[in-house]
């Protein structure tokens, strides 16, 4: 069974940085594709990004490109969010999300329970 425990949300102000962690377990990940999405109360959930957890290729949506860097510590089994530039409108619960099949755009993800960020103006 997949696990998936995101840590490291919190308060921070607008221009501030964070780095969000998930914690991964009950696979071997070679084959995955793990990322991230958020969702912002009333709205859909939104992709945020993900990293072929095999190659380390990585890819964003334009939104938070150039802000937000995904990363892997494989021996670990831990995948990070590192967050700068933060705006207001980046407050929203992040969720970690892994595929076996491919990308985390498709189906069958496993999800996290999700770690608030809210960034303040």
């Amino acid at each position: 069974q997949v696990q998936l425990v995101e840590s490291g949300g919190g308060l921070v102000q607008a221009g501030g940085s964070l780095r969000l962690s998930c914690a991964a377990s009950g696979r071997t990940f070679s084959t995955y594709f793990l990322g991230w999405f958020r969702q912002a109360p009333g709205k859909e959930r939104e992709f945020v990004g993900q990293i072929n957890w095999s190659s380390g290729a990585t890819d964003y949506p334009d939104s938070v490109k150039g802000r937000f860097t995904i990363s892997r510590d494989a021996a670990k089994n831990t995948l990070y969010l590192e967050m700068i530039s933060l705006k207001p409108e980046d407050t929203a619960i992040y969720y970690c999300a892994a595929n076996p099949y491919g990308s985390i755009l498709y189906k069958g993800n496993y999800w996290g329970q999700g770690t608030q960020v809210t960034v303040s103006s």
